[in-house]
């Protein structure tokens, strides 16, 4: 079965030693006193918690699924999700970002995308139910009335009730506008609500005692498109003022479906029968209320990867580590036992190193993508919350689409590692990978995602983001430009910088020209987006290592950033340059090709 270990000193270089997060936090009045004890505390007990609670139910919760009554329309989750939502919300987790009037702690969203990483190395399929809650939670803190916030977040902070978003429609998927949920107003001021929604993630289950849906839905008079979506919160049970449980309302589960991955997460199908809801702000606002959820949806799909990631690597390794086949080319390194460990072949090492380079890439990502957001809703500059807001908006698609596509690869070459062992069930293996392959489709597509980086992000503001991101490459590339040892990580980082800048007009210019050119060109584009912050990071990473290696500390942790740096720059980058070309290549070899599909 597999095991996992909380990454804690990995995480402490990201957050400590390289983002110098402490020093960042403390110019934010809200995390001055946030120091690096605490935060190591928090992942400590956080580690604990995901590995010794969480993980035993992942291969279970896989294996039994959950359990759908049509009679009832009650979801029943798989053996010992329960018992750990009960031990999570008793321990506070729920809050740990939220707001302390509410119940909550107050501490960094970073230091909350820390803890969701070991979440979901433990158990994607469980995560999603907090992490779902913890989103309404912040949708209804900025977009929710004075009563709505005082009636519902108080509950969902302490946990005794849970959330979710309900956007799609059988008949339309990312195409929000075509939605046809109704909203008709009432005498006393709410609205009732009738329609059909789908892939509802914990739509349905019994780990708390309410359910707030966050539901996307039209008005009688509203305009077409997705200028007409209006935004209503809708509980399955209606309290009173006082937070009493009353009436279920008609909203409910007609289904569960069957999938690929994360059985142990409700997938629903939900429906509205004149279910009663209340307007979040202002009409026909909504979708641009819910991207704020949607957005926050988005990294937390990525920390998905994350965990998936490093998981899936730690047991590879393992297993390579024990598993004995052949001897090295080179020559047995083991002449005492009957074959050597795989971990001497070559190409065993360049899947594992795969897998580690897209789990520390995609760690620091992660991690200065939150610390950005901490900064744009937190720094009392407003100057320098807007740098930090353009920042987090320009990443959040590459969080979520370069991390996701980098874990299904890694968690496939683990896999490999084991062999045949590896595509049986035993092992665990093939769970993580259909676990990770969800990740690039909900939350908007990949491909959606890289439409909206290319198409929104970068050329809607005529670079303004991306020349922010921009500097902060200068500056660091001039910082380090006369050092040597600094080199092989910084020439490459410069060189494709420069590189993405030429792109970036090109592809302009041709956009003027035809609109299709950003669609052909949008996955490659975002897959060398992707390769400049890895090559960033990675460069950033490098730059910790080496000056502690030159101060005295050459243990071999300084020195395996190092070699993953080297790994990276040697076998992953070289991605960026053909995915150069593909954007390059034009719209036409896509779109001149009626008679293939004839």
């Amino acid at each position: 079965m597999p095991h996992y270990t909380p990454p804690l000193r990995d995480m402490q270089f990201v957050m400590h030693e390289v983002l110098d997060a402490t020093s960042l936090l403390s110019e934010l009045p809200p995390y001055a006193e946030v120091d690096a004890d605490l935060i190591d505390q928090v992942c400590e007990e956080a580690g604990k918690f995901c590995s010794e609670v969480l993980q035993p139910v992942n291969a279970s919760g896989d294996a039994q699924g959950c359990r759908y009554d049509s009679q009832t329309h009650a979801v029943t989750t798989p053996e010992g999700f329960k018992a750990a939502w009960d031990q999570f919300v008793q321990a506070g987790w729920m809050g740990l970002t939220a707001e302390a009037r509410f119940g909550g702690q107050g501490l960094p969203h970073m230091l909350g995308s820390a803890v969701h990483e070991m979440q979901n190395a433990a158990n994607q399929a469980w995560a999603m139910y907090p992490g779902l809650t913890q989103g309404v939670i912040e949708l209804l803190g900025v977009h929710g009335s004075e009563e709505q916030k005082a009636l519902y977040l108080p509950r969902l902070v302490a946990g005794d009730w849970a959330g979710t978003m309900c956007l799609t429609e059988p008949h339309c998927g990312t195409d929000l506008g075509l939605i046809r949920t109704r909203a008709v107003p009432q005498p006393d001021g709410s609205h009732k609500l009738t329609g059909q929604k789908i892939f509802i993630s914990a739509g349905e289950h019994d780990l708390a005692a309410n359910i707030v849906h966050m539901v996307l839905a039209k008005l009688p008079d509203a305009p077409q498109g997705s200028k007409g979506i209006s935004l209503f919160v809708v509980p399955k049970f209606i309290a009173d003022a006082a937070g009493n449980v009353g009436a279920r309302n008609g909203i409910f589960c007609s289904g569960i479906e069957h999938k690929m991955g994360i059985h142990g997460n409700a997938t629903c199908q939900m429906t509205l029968e004149d279910a009663q809801g209340w307007m979040v702000g202002e009409p026909n606002k909504g979708l641009a209320a819910m991207f704020l959820m949607m957005n926050g949806a988005r990294l937390g799909v990525g920390m998905q990867s994350l965990g998936l990631t490093e998981v899936a690597y730690q047991n590879a390794l393992a297993y390579a580590r024990e598993r004995l086949q052949m001897r090295a080319l080179s020559g047995p390194k083991y002449p005492d036992k009957p074959a050597d460990p795989i971990l001497v072949h070559p190409d065993v090492r360049r899947m594992l190193l795969t897998a580690r380079a897209w789990a520390e890439g995609g760690r620091f990502l992660a991690y200065w993508t939150s610390l950005l957001l901490d900064r744009s809703l937190h720094h009392p500059d407003a100057a320098v919350r807007q740098d930090a807001d353009d920042l987090v908006s320009l990443l959040t698609p590459i969080v979520k689409a370069f991390i996701t596509d980098n874990g299904l690869q890694a968690t496939n070459e683990c896999l490999q590692v084991f062999g045949g062992h590896g595509y049986i069930r035993e092992w665990g293996m093939e769970q993580f990978v259909r676990d990770a392959r969800i990740n690039l489709i909900y939350e908007g597509t990949n491909t959606i995602q890289a439409l909206d980086l290319l198409g929104r992000k970068v050329l809607m503001d005529g670079g303004a983001r991306l020349r922010k991101f921009g500097k902060i490459l200068t500056d660091f590339i001039e910082e380090e430009g006369v050092n040597e040892a600094m080199q092989e990580f910084v020439n490459p980082l410069a060189d494709l910088a420069d590189k993405v800048q030429k792109l970036t007009l090109e592809l302009g210019m041709k956009a003027m020209v035809d609109k299709d050119e950003i669609g052909a060109a949008a996955v490659p584009y975002l897959r060398v987006a992707g390769h400049v912050v890895f090559s960033y990071a990675f460069a950033r990473m490098a730059q910790v290592a080496l000056r502690k290696i030159a101060a005295g500390d050459d243990t071999p942790f300084y020195r395996a950033k190092l070699q993953t740096a080297r790994f990276y720059f040697a076998r992953l980058y070289p991605e960026s340059a053909a995915a150069i070309r593909m954007a390059r290549s034009g719209a036409k070899n896509l779109m001149d090709t009626e008679a293939v599909f004839a």
